[in-house]
């Protein structure tokens, strides 16, 4: 811990910590816990999916994972120069079918307004959530598609 400690009133120390990862694991066994008593085991699996060019080196690429029965796309890039050639629609039909075939019904992921703003949409997917200002002058917007 560092800096000021407060106490809580459960008697507990409350401090920003120093060490994060620590703290960060000690959260997610705790959180995975607790939802596997509440919903059930996720399988949580993550997968990766790439567009490589004739001499291998990957030039856009998607990451997700899948748990319960959604599959959330954390990641996606495409080389700048690639962008508007059909690559960014290949990696998310590609995602989707990973997704389904692993017994998902529903994708979803967020993007900032100057990145995928209505690429998304012409794929099917709709808006279900915006924050305004962030990053400043722009908007961060959370996507969600049904797959079944």
């Amino acid at each position: 811990m560092a800096g000021r400690t407060k106490t809580s009133s459960a008697g507990l120390a409350i401090a920003e910590e120093t060490r994060v990862a620590e703290t960060a694991r000690a959260v997610l066994k705790g959180l995975v816990a607790y939802n596997a008593a509440k919903a059930g085991r996720t399988q949580w699996k993550r997968f990766a999916v790439s567009a490589r060019d004739k001499d291998g080196a990957i030039r856009g690429g998607l990451v997700g994972y899948t748990m319960w029965n959604w599959c959330f796309v954390e990641l996606l890039w495409i080389d700048e120069a690639l962008r508007g050639t059909g690559i960014g629609t290949d990696l998310i039909a590609k995602a989707e079918a990973i997704a389904v075939k692993r017994g998902a019904a529903h994708i979803y992921l967020d993007t900032f307004s100057f990145q995928g703003d209505g690429f998304y949409q012409k794929l099917g997917y709709e808006v279900y959530g915006e924050l305004d200002d962030f990053p400043p002058g722009h908007r961060r917007i959370w996507l969600k598609k049904d797959l079944a």
